[in-house]
């Protein structure tokens, strides 16, 4: 039947158009941006043999090259007991892959002359005056019962914001000072809760060491973020990275809705995947570890970095501050600490950056940076192959999926 009403015939054209993702990245067929239909299937297939095995309950891949999405799928069940189908837009907790958006958002403060990379935290904190100490270990047979097992002596100096995003403060590190940090109340804020951390010994000279900083370095981070910005961070998020690149189903609290699509978290046990810790709060939005999003979401964010900080016409970052960040702050600290590869790696401002694909057994390109989350998540953007890689699962035994999914990408370029 022939259409002659032109409003009609445009929308019956848009239907023939063919269908974008819901983010403003649109779809391509794999051989359109230099990949192999065939060779992708092999991500689906790898996927499906965890499934099988019981590792993992479900997934959620994604491969962008060249700016358009040519692997979408998501597998398996988003809750095992109501066997509820993984959607591609279901919402996982990121855990630390929250720590890039972190350090974007602190880095935006950078470039407008607000915050220095070389500031100390006391600038924005006035109790952080209080970190002018280290643990040190006590000589053996000195400690003395209820005593600390350290001694402390004099920092060199104070911890800075550029310590803080590349992990070498030594600031809740893992190391002797780190179980005299106190814990955190329901009720706390970042507000109520990150000035008690002045009182907390550092692990080590600041600068000295790279040893993970897993929950406060970047919660730390966070409130400074609140000082400057007077938002707080949620705010902020969601006004000035979140807002502008379309990231709809992103950030610390869930709609009505959005709960129906928060995938359950698993952990491995001797019966097989049983559901772990399913909390989170409202009121203390971490910026180390407690987003929540879709893998599409994570794809606007990540495709905005390669961009060199621009999506869209949106612009978030300079390119030389995404120079900047993806470059190696800390020589060679990260290689071998928190199951880094023994070498090839090195860390930029709050994402690891591969030095040396082949010493690191990685199958990415040089440059390519990214960071994972405990949860399950992980995230790789190739500067070389115009790559963004998410792999999002929610607990088990998921890392060697995570390995054979990076590696069917890699062995699926063709061009």
């Amino acid at each position: 039947m022939r259409i002659k009403h032109p409003l009609v015939a445009l929308i019956a054209f848009l239907l023939l158009v063919p269908t974008l993702s819901a983010g403003s990245v649109p779809v391509a067929k794999p051989e359109e941006v230099g990949l192999s239909t065939e060779r992708l299937r092999r991500v689906n297939e790898a996927v499906q043999r965890h499934i099988a095995a019981k590792n993992v309950s479900g997934a959620v891949t994604l491969v962008a090259r060249r700016g358009r999405i040519a692997h979408f799928e998501a597998q398996g069940m988003q809750d095992l007991e109501t066997k509820k189908a993984m959607p591609k837009n279901g919402i996982f907790r990121l855990a630390s892959m929250s720590k890039p958006v972190t350090g974007v958002a602190v880095m935006m403060l950078v470039e407008e002359g607000k915050i220095r990379l070389n500031d100390p935290v006391s600038k924005f904190i006035p109790e952080f005056k209080g970190i002018n100490k280290v643990a040190v270990p006590r000589p053996a047979g000195a400690t003395q019962n209820n005593a600390p097992a350290f001694d402390v002596v004099n920092a060199s100096r104070e911890i800075t914001i550029r310590d803080l995003l590349t992990h070498t403060s030594g600031l809740v590190s893992g190391g002797l000072g780190a179980p005299t940090a106190p814990q955190r109340a329901e009720s706390d804020t970042l507000a109520t809760f990150i000035p008690k951390l002045g009182s907390v010994p550092l692990d080590f000279q600041p600068g000295t060491l790279w040893r993970y900083s897993g929950l406060v370095g970047f919660d730390v981070l966070s409130r400074i973020v609140e000082i400057v910005s007077g938002l707080t961070f949620d705010q902020y998020l969601k006004q000035r990275i979140f807002d502008p690149l379309g990231m709809k189903d992103t950030g610390f609290q869930l709609s009505k809705e959005q709960e129906s699509r928060l995938v359950t978290v698993y952990r491995s046990t001797p019966q097989g995947l049983q559901p772990g810790n399913q909390g989170s709060s409202t009121k203390y939005f971490s910026g180390a570890s407690a987003l929540m999003t879709t893998a599409e979401d994570y794809l606007q964010f990540a495709q905005m970095l390669l961009n060199g900080g621009e999506l869209n016409g949106k612009r978030i970052l300079g390119p030389r501050t995404i120079e900047l960040m993806t470059s190696n702050h800390t020589g060679d600290m990260v290689n071998g600490q928190f199951g880094r590869p023994a070498r090839g790696m090195g860390f930029g401002l709050s994402m690891q950056v591969v030095q040396d694909p082949v010493a690191a057994d990685l199958r990415v390109s040089k440059g390519a940076y990214g960071w994972p989350g405990g949860s399950g998540v992980a995230f790789w953007i190739d500067p070389e192959e115009k790559i963004v890689s998410i792999y999002m699962i929610q607990g088990g035994s998921g890392g060697a999926l995570r390995q054979e999914f990076e590696n069917a990408i890699r062995q699926a370029i063709v061009e």
